[in-house]
């Protein structure tokens, strides 16, 4: 394949925050990087912090938006053994990924996996990331324990309530809306909380076992930290992702002191391409087989056409998906 001198990339208005197709020279893969002539790519809530200068890309990351793709591998770097022109991958980017070609780290591309399209499959490198790392990486979730994910219709939420469910967990979740919760319940959550109608705490205070939560992963902060606190087990593990309602709160850590919790957070992207490759190792030897078995899939809300980069955005802004949005070229 020929690759174009130039490639096409979502460009972002400084004044306004408005999104607009632009064209820019072709990147060339680094010595550890391929080239990606990229079929799909995945929204995420980073990428419209971004997009308003709340999460500046980092000095050695791309500055254009976008941290999920999948597609076709058309060149690879010097250093780069595992892939070839032709092989289809999904890749988790720094930055990037809003762009018909793209670069990405090898350590941090995967197959595609059995009975994912290439399409869909550019949904699963930044949900299944960020929740490898912190529910079974962190947390060390296991089967039998209780597991709380807010924002459970979220790209990340439908990855961790399928995931958890697989292993053997008892999965609980919070939504926005009647509809939401019933889409967890069907993706395996024993139960989902409206958190616009009623109080999670005492919603789920009487679960069968009565212990409480042994892990929670939230991505609210705010008064939720509180609130966990109060709703986890003796020796749970509480994992902070993202502080959309705030990264304040007036907290009594007795209950912190008492029952052993361990309280923990991370970001996905500021963390080492050698974490990451961990990360990948480990999902393609222990989540691949799940989604071969038919025990996990992406739940894709809904797909936009590249041009159409800002409907996807305010579909994203609107709250109202259920699953991950992404974007076609």
């Amino acid at each position: 394949m020929t690759t174009p001198a130039t490639r096409r990339i979502v460009s972002v208005n400084k004044e306004d925050h408005s999104l607009s197709v632009a064209t820019e020279a072709m990147p060339s893969p680094a010595a550890n990087e391929v080239l990606i002539k990229v079929t799909a790519a995945g929204i995420n809530r980073p990428d419209l912090m971004q997009r308003y200068g709340l999460y500046p890309a980092p000095s050695n990351a791309s500055p254009v938006l976008g941290l999920e793709v999948a597609g076709e591998v058309i060149a690879v770097g010097s250093d780069v053994s595992r892939w070839k022109a032709g092989d289809l991958v999904c890749a988790l980017c720094n930055g990037g990924g809003y762009a018909d070609y793209t670069v990405a780290p090898a350590s941090q591309c995967l197959p595609i996996p059995q009975g994912v399209t290439t399409r869909d499959a550019a949904a699963l490198p930044e949900a299944i990331f960020t929740v490898w790392h912190n529910v079974f990486q962190r947390a060390n979730l296991k089967a039998g324990e209780n597991f709380l994910v807010h924002g459970g219709s979220s790209g990340i939420g439908t990855t961790a309530i399928q995931l958890a469910s697989a292993i053997g967990a008892h999965v609980y979740t919070t939504a926005g809306s009647a509809e939401k919760c019933v889409a967890c319940e069907e993706l395996g959550a024993i139960k989902a909380v409206n958190y616009k109608t009623d109080d999670f705490v005492l919603a789920l205070a009487d679960t069968p076992n009565r212990k409480g939560m042994d892990v929670i992963l939230d991505m609210v902060g705010g008064d939720y930290v509180q609130r966990d606190i109060n709703l986890a087990a003796d020796d749970g593990r509480i994992v902070f992702i993202a502080f959309q309602s705030g990264f304040s709160a007036d907290i009594n850590f007795l209950p912190v002191l008492m029952k052993r919790l361990t309280i923990t957070a991370s970001t996905l992207r500021a963390q080492s391409g050698e974490q990451k490759a961990k990360m990948a190792a480990e999902i393609e030897e222990c989540v691949y087989p799940l989604i071969a078995a038919g025990k996990f899939s992406p739940l894709i809300d809904k797909v936009f056409r590249f041009e159409d980069i800002t409907e996807a955005h305010a579909r994203m802004e609107g709250g109202e998906h259920i699953g991950k949005i992404l974007i076609t070229f």
